[in-house]
């Protein structure tokens, strides 16, 4: 009978925390290189083609109230475009517990893209979503439901909220620079971002607020290629002459007092992925977890790749010991030489129009 009763304990406690105390933190992707738009919608189009990317991750399996989340996004970007920077379209879904409350996300990105010199880039984006918000009232267990001797079995005193559906716009801006030596052999990316500008009410009950709070994001990433090898493109199926690339990041985020810094590195050799992240977050305490990563990439042709990712999140300290980490996978593919305008005529740019520099530079756009 403890167990009947504890199980609904744990959910009563888990609506209490998700409804009353109501400014939470957005889930998080651990693989944030993969989910790019998802912190900031200035990624946009911030490489030409199309890429499409997909992430799925379970958060403390072992525990009876697990988090799921999925996202989805595309982005395209072409230089022949008036101000581009591209567009991006973004799906993001999420069970809160065991799906009492369920989150559904939908919305477009579209950067800018601004020259500052052949070899340094800016873009700023803003993105603009739909959130739906379901809450299914009638599988909660609250305690005066309960008889210490059958269970469940009165009907609660509580009245359900008005409505179990909420529906409100939710909008983010962001902004990056992009780098890349003369030599080309480094490039890089630096941004910040601030996702729910103006705090939309998500709370399910009239007679409270629960503003959903702003999250603040920076992120630093370079991309170091070592050697002269052969490029994906003159070696379409195997790429397994490329050079060594090794991918350090840092990811930073604040949130209704949480906050969390990730740190860590790729590398990329005979289309293998292997990496390591340290992940450290504080709120009324610290917790720090290890994340590693494992991935191989398929180049299907001339600037067409598909990649796989899996990654296991393994917290080394903190209270939440025994929870069972997370998984999270993620799918890429991407198609580099994708155009709308193949034929437009296009402003001439230092970095592609000069002989003398590598065309590792980074490309310019009309604006």
């Amino acid at each position: 009978m403890e167990k009947k009763i504890l199980h609904p304990l744990i959910l009563l406690l888990g609506f209490f925390l998700l409804i009353y105390a109501a400014r939470g933190q957005d889930p998080n992707y651990s693989q944030w290189l993969n989910a790019p738009l998802y912190y900031n919608p200035a990624y946009a189009g911030v490489n030409t083609g199309l890429r499409a990317r997909f992430s799925y991750r379970d958060q403390w399996p072992s525990l009876p109230v697990d988090f799921r989340t999925c996202y989805f996004s595309a982005d395209f970007g072409d230089r022949r475009l008036p101000g581009s920077g591209g567009i991006g379209l973004l799906i993001n879904k999420d069970n809160e517990g065991i799906g009492f409350i369920r989150n559904l996300s939908v919305g477009l990105a579209i950067s800018v893209r601004i020259p500052i010199t052949s070899y340094l880039v800016s873009q700023v984006g803003i993105k603009g979503v739909m959130v739906q918000k379901w809450l299914n009232w009638n599988d909660f267990v609250f305690s005066d439901q309960l008889s210490e001797k059958y269970g469940n079995i009165y009907t609660t005193s509580l009245n359900p909220p008005e409505d179990d559906r909420r529906l409100f716009p939710d909008f983010g801006v962001g902004g990056l620079l992009q780098f890349v030596t003369p030599e080309g052999n480094i490039s890089g990316t630096a941004g910040f971002s601030v996702d729910h500008i103006f705090q939309p009410d998500e709370s399910f009950l009239s007679i409270s607020k629960s503003p959903l709070p702003r999250k603040y994001v920076g992120h630093v990433d370079l991309i170091i290629s070592l050697g002269e090898g052969p490029s994906s493109s003159q070696n379409p199926v195997r790429g397994f002459s490329d050079p060594w690339k090794i991918n350090p990041g840092i990811l930073y985020q604040n949130q209704n007092g949480l906050s969390s810094l990730q740190i860590g590195i790729n590398v990329l050799k005979f289309n293998m992925y292997l990496g390591a992240y340290l992940k450290t977050t504080a709120l009324y305490g610290s917790s720090t977890s290890l994340m590693l990563l494992a991935g191989y990439r398929y180049l299907v042709a001339d600037g067409m790749a598909l990649k796989f990712m899996y990654s296991y999140d393994m917290l080394v300290a903190g209270n939440i010991q025994g929870a069972g980490g997370a998984h999270e996978i993620s799918l890429f593919l991407e198609f580099k030489n994708l155009r709308i305008f193949s034929k437009a005529k296009t402003e001439e740019c230092p970095a592609i129009e000069q002989p003398d520099r590598k065309l590792y530079s980074l490309e310019c756009s009309p604006f």
